[in-house]
């Protein structure tokens, strides 16, 4: 080989090296701990971050952009639920005309692998987080409800009346260039829960006799109009939230819970379909039934909330149970405050918590992050959880349904971020101590907030 072509081939080998090499931190003597990304409702974008653990303390560094993100605009688009499977992140676009002006969903690679040794993950921060895949426009059908099951995202396309079955793995692959199947299911705000991948219970919002409290079952075996197997309605309407959880499906309409099994070989019909009710109390002032809004999962246990001020409480139902029963834990809170949906997570100690923010609604009350130890004795049962902590933060920008305070955990189980709306801060919570261990000011105000990656290596 001459000397010129050996010379060019090492030239191609170094790009190519380059190109690949993972992304350090600003000064080599910073460790990267954790990457996050976060919704910026001022400036209606994503806008991302690193953690990294520096000789004495951990450094946060902003990144204004992310390559690729759609152009919205800020008065009349919203960006709504978010959810991450890997290392890949989906989020809905809204707009303020039933999806006539540009509404739809963007999905990222966050650059981070992780990779599985047993007993823990290692992680590689590789290129900045940039977009797979977007498509906004007048076809989408102004979704706001985002889910992920059994490895899927699933899109709620509200005035489609159905939803789109996102791949994280076509996604990465960029090999589906039809951006995800569609299915017939639900109408209005949807709802929706899926089992095992086969099927899907998408709920009506609409208040009319005909639709009032129906719930869409669909088979997912099937596509577009062909996928709705039969149709059922709940004694109630009103429905707003839906989960899975112990081969069970959960609903929220106006009066407490109601859950069936699960219909996963299609053996039922609208006749013949068993709906279980779980009452949630009643409000003293109103006389009228409690209810929850949404739903969190923990291994099998389906978690929300319900009441105000001093009826408040964290509801717990074991859904793997022969017959699931609401365990309440009160969380007194304040009026002008109100209790959001929990989020829980499994520390690198093990330990199992849920997360819930005593939000103002209105007053000038302090808000409030509640920590909840779900399982004190480890013996997984949820039924003995009790509140271990208050934290105060700071302020959320409660409009509706957005500005919201908002948490995630990093893939270690150390670390948690907190958002803060009103005042443009995140703040890093550590796991093992549950106290907070920084302050950072990124501006705008950042609302949803997800995490991806932990210490690249435990070696």
């Amino acid at each position: 080989m001459t000397q010129k072509r050996l010379l060019s081939n090492l030239l191609v080998i170094l790009v190519l090296l380059i190109g690949t090499a993972p992304i350090q931190a600003e000064h080599s003597h910073n460790t990267p701990i954790m990457r996050i990304v976060w919704q910026d409702r001022e400036a209606k974008t994503l806008r991302w971050g690193q953690f990294s653990q520096g000789d004495s303390q951990i450094e946060f560094t902003k990144h204004d952009s992310i390559e690729g993100f759609p152009q919205l605009d800020t008065k009349r688009n919203e960006l709504v639920q978010m959810e991450r499977i890997g290392r890949v992140v989906v989020v809905g676009i809204r707009d303020d005309d039933d999806g006539q002006y540009q509404s739809g969903w963007a999905a990222l690679d966050m650059g981070v692998r992780s990779h599985s040794h047993g007993d823990h993950d290692d992680h590689v921060y590789r290129e900045p987080p940039h977009v797979l895949a977007s498509v906004v426009d007048q076809s989408q059908g102004n979704p706001a409800h985002l889910y992920q099951y059994d490895g899927m995202f699933y899109l709620a396309n509200d005035k489609l009346n159905g939803f789109t079955k996102l791949d994280p793995l076509h996604l990465l692959r960029q090999d589906d260039q039809q951006h995800g199947h569609f299915y017939r299911g639900g109408g209005g705000h949807i709802t929706l829960a899926t089992v095992g991948g086969k099927i899907a219970y998408s709920t009506w919002a609409a208040r009319d006799e005909e639709n009032n409290g129906r719930i869409d079952v669909s088979d997912l075996t099937k596509s577009g109009e062909d996928a709705i197997a039969y149709s059922y309605q709940l004694p109630v309407g009103g429905l707003h939230g839906a989960t899975a959880a112990g081969r069970r499906v959960f609903f929220a309409p106006s009066d407490g819970i109601y859950y069936i099994d699960a219909d996963v070989n299609l053996k039922h019909s609208a006749e013949s379909i068993e709906m279980h009710h779980l009452s949630l109390g009643k409000d003293e002032q109103s006389d009228k039934p409690n209810r929850t809004g949404a739903f969190t999962t923990h291994r099998d246990w389906v978690l929300c909330t319900t009441g105000k001020h001093a009826a408040a409480a964290l509801c717990l139902i074991d859904a793997s149970a022969e017959a699931p029963s609401v365990i309440k834990l009160p969380i007194d809170t304040l009026d002008g405050l109100s209790l959001t949906t929990p989020t829980a997570v499994v520390t690198a100690a093990g330990k199992n918590y849920a997360f819930l923010f005593q939000d103002r609604k209105e007053g000038d009350l302090a808000e409030q992050l509640v920590i909840v130890d779900l399982d004190p004795n480890a013996d997984r049962d949820l039924s003995d959880a009790q509140m271990v902590k208050q934290l105060p933060i700071g302020p959320s920008q409660v409009t509706g349904h957005y500005g919201h305070h908002e948490i995630d955990f990093d893939a270690d189980g150390r670390w948690a971020v907190v958002t803060n709306p009103g005042s443009g801060k995140l703040q890093l919570l550590s796991l093992a101590d549950l106290e907070f261990h920084g302050e950072y000011e990124v501006g705008g105000m950042p609302t949803k907030v997800l995490c991806v990656g932990g210490k690249p290596t435990h070696h």
